[in-house]
């Protein structure tokens, strides 16, 4: 009796074994899902489906980990293969090659008890290579009241940034400005420096710099003055969505008798295309201005941008 009971009791398991359900398999759609995603190459996007795969199918967390394994792999040698093929296109590139940009207009016209021309005009150059990047800029700004002109602004630079990693680079810069009316008909910098990114993401950029400048500025009413200035930048840039973009700009300098600064604030919309509307929020700091101006100016604007 009691041989037959110790026989009976492990085909009694085997039986109970057989007959247990197996283990579910993810359904195709879900598999599916993971692949797309992947195949897109959005990592936040891999992320949020990972994530809803598991919450949904919590039983199955280690199959997943391991189709998404064999898909990260997948998705990393393609990214390899694309970023060589970028080198390879930099590389390849003349200097007029792979320059991207945008041009700013803007403009307004009053007439009746006041007789008010407003014109701006702005262009930003950018040449992103392996080792250098290079940035030219030029900024207009005229305003005439009554026949008399009341904002003649300017200003045109230009910066060299080798890039010692991805991230950490040493910079040059040199920079023409000209406001009769905060106080310089024309001022000249050459500067120098460290930058870092701070993140470098589609979604977000952030980047700092600080250095030593030469100025040399040609004064209204006061003659000329050489000084030497510490100046420090940011810049940021934070998409917000697909069609809406948020900047900051910001840079100032400090030097014997004088500090400067200028912040810019601007939402970037799509239109059509290339084609942008910028809403943007100027402020230009000038501690050495005469004394009949003030030495805080700020201006609101609304400008169409196209991007190249």
């Amino acid at each position: 009796m009691g041989f037959r009971h110790s026989i009976a009791a492990p085909a009694a398991l085997v039986v109970a074994l057989a007959a247990a359900p197996a283990a579910a398999e993810l359904p195709e759609p879900v598999i599916r899902m993971l692949v797309e995603a992947h195949r897109g190459g959005d990592d936040a996007q891999i992320a949020a489906v990972v994530r809803i795969a598991k919450r949904t199918f919590p039983d199955d967390a280690v199959e997943i980990d391991r189709l998404v394994a064999g898909d990260a792999a997948v998705l990393a040698q393609r990214r390899r293969v694309e970023r060589r093929a970028e080198e390879a296109r930099i590389r390849a590139a003349g200097f007029l090659d792979i320059w991207k940009g945008e041009v700013e207009v803007g403009g307004s016209r009053a007439t009746g008890n006041s007789d008010v021309l407003t014109l701006y005009a702005s262009a930003k150059l950018v040449r992103d290579a392996l080792e250098w990047r290079q940035r030219l800029q030029g900024r207009f700004d005229l305003q005439e009241t009554d026949g008399e002109r009341t904002v003649d602004r300017a200003l045109v630079a230009y910066q060299a940034n080798y890039k010692f990693t991805p991230r950490f680079y040493t910079l040059g810069l040199a920079q023409y400005e000209r406001d009769a009316f905060l106080g310089y008909s024309n001022r000249y910098t050459l500067g120098g420096g460290l930058g870092y990114d701070i993140a470098d993401r589609d979604e977000l950029k952030i980047s700092v710099e600080g250095g030593p400048a030469l100025r040399r500025t040609h004064f209204v009413t006061e003659g000329d003055r050489t000084t030497i200035a510490a100046r420090a930048s940011a810049t940021a840039r934070w998409s917000l969505s697909p069609n809406l973009v948020f900047t900051q700009d910001a840079a100032g300098f400090i030097e014997q008798g004088n500090r400067n600064a200028v912040l810019t604030s601007a939402l970037d919309t799509k239109l059509i295309g290339a084609l942008k509307a910028r809403f943007s929020y100027n402020i230009l700091y000038e501690h050495d201005a005469p004394e009949q101006r003030r030495a805080l100016d700020t201006l609101s604007r609304a400008t169409l941008v196209y991007s190249f």
